[in-house]
């Protein structure tokens, strides 16, 4: 049996260069701001940066900006480790659950947002209405463990648990540039990401380098982990474009939050859709066009366009 609070678990932002200072910089950084700094203020409210996708703007005009949503990010809030980065307000130098907390608060500005360290082995509450749940973050372990020789927590439990149509989860993916699901180089697996194939309401989400369109497509980040042949994991993967060269930012981490916010806007129009409904409408109006050389192996359903999902008057 393996149990989990004394596994590995890892946040999947990759941060090997991040706002222009080296990995020993930003070590220099950990605990105080570098001399340079100052704190920028809030993120301004429904503000589109060059880092999202053109089409967000849109829905905000509509109206639909997560409220009657609760997004809930299981990730890393209590400890010293900080990196830096701009998503548009200024730079800041941010925990990374800090990071993607306001990353799905820019996609969706009216969401209540939740917070709980992933480390704390409690059990997600669901709130009323819509709930999503944004995982940036691993659970590895070496392979070769069947699911009954695995100890969840309370927490993962409830994450599994509600996956299977409770709330949305929206998952990063992975950073190691394998299937998901697969061993990596270390000869260690995601676990985590086991649980959740064939889940009815968990996406697995992939980066990619740039937002794709019809005439300037874009490819899987070279990081990034892709759907591979399982078809039950292709079903559910989405790809979006997390654009480090703007952002400082890299890793599916850093696709995931897109993923929640966006799920969050659609439920702001759909105020009676289920999670599964939901997780359903982004999947189904995935953009295969917007693609280099488009394979579900790699890309999964394609690369989700929130455009596309809020398009319709119902959805079933």
């Amino acid at each position: 049996m393996i149990n989990f609070r004394n596994a590995s678990i890892a946040a999947l932002g990759l941060v090997l260069q991040v706002g222009g200072a080296s990995a020993d910089q930003r070590v220099n950084f950990i605990g105080r701001f570098p001399p340079t700094f100052r704190a920028p203020p809030a993120a301004p409210v429904s503000t589109v940066y060059s880092w999202m996708s053109s089409e967000i703007g849109a829905a905000w005009s509509d109206g639909y900006k997560g409220q009657g949503v609760t997004i809930t990010f299981l990730d890393d809030f209590n400890s010293t480790s900080r990196f830096g980065g701009n998503l548009g307000p200024g730079y800041q130098v941010l925990r990374h659950g800090e990071w993607t907390r306001l990353e799905g608060s820019m996609i969706a500005p009216s969401a209540t947002i939740v917070s709980q360290d992933f480390n704390s082995g409690r059990a997600v509450m669901l709130a009323r209405g819509l709930n999503v749940v944004n995982l940036s973050y691993a659970m590895y372990a070496g392979a070769g463990y069947s699911a009954s020789q695995i100890g969840w927590s309370a927490q993962e439990t409830s994450i599994i648990n509600y996956a299977a149509g409770s709330a949305v989860i929206s998952k990063a993916a992975g950073n190691d540039g394998i299937a998901v699901g697969a061993t990596n180089a270390s000869g260690n697996v995601d676990y985590l990401n086991l649980a959740l194939v064939g889940k009815s309401s968990a996406i697995f989400v992939g980066a990619l380098s740039s937002n794709g369109t019809t005439t300037q497509k874009a490819s899987l980040a070279s990081y990034s982990n892709k759907a591979g042949n399982n078809l039950s994991v292709q079903n559910n993967f989405l790809t979006v474009g997390v654009t480090g060269d703007k952002t400082g930012l890299y890793g599916t981490s850093f696709a995931a939050p897109i993923i929640s916010g966006y799920a969050a806007v659609l439920g702001s129009k759909f105020t009676t859709a289920s999670a599964t409904q939901i997780t359903n409408q982004l999947l189904n109006t995935a953009r295969q066009d917007t693609l280099q050389n488009y394979s579900a192996a790699v890309y999964g359903r394609g690369e989700a366009s929130i455009g596309r999902a809020l398009a319709p008057i119902t959805i079933k």
